[in-house]
């Protein structure tokens, strides 16, 4: 048996994370789309079922891709 992974890669795209994910899967050997999640109701920035976030595995690695519709700014904390 495989083991668990203990990670999960995140990646955050401008409005293509489902695009991206699809992308990812066809590419890699052991990879797939395990689900995308849509938005219940408008939101500020975006409208009713906009996808927000998609679970991925690549090559047996979980991953996440959210969606930031508006400009992602970087912080240095």
């Amino acid at each position: 048996m495989a083991p668990t992974a203990k990670n999960r890669v995140c990646l955050w795209f401008n409005g293509e994370a489902q695009t991206a994910a699809q992308f990812y899967a066809s590419v890699f050997p052991d990879s797939h789309i395990d689900a995308a999640h849509h938005a219940p109701s408008d939101y500020p920035a975006g409208k009713q079922g906009d996808v927000l976030t998609v679970d991925f595995t690549v090559m047996g690695i979980p991953c996440l891709a959210g969606c930031c519709k508006t400009p992602c700014m970087l912080s240095v904390a």
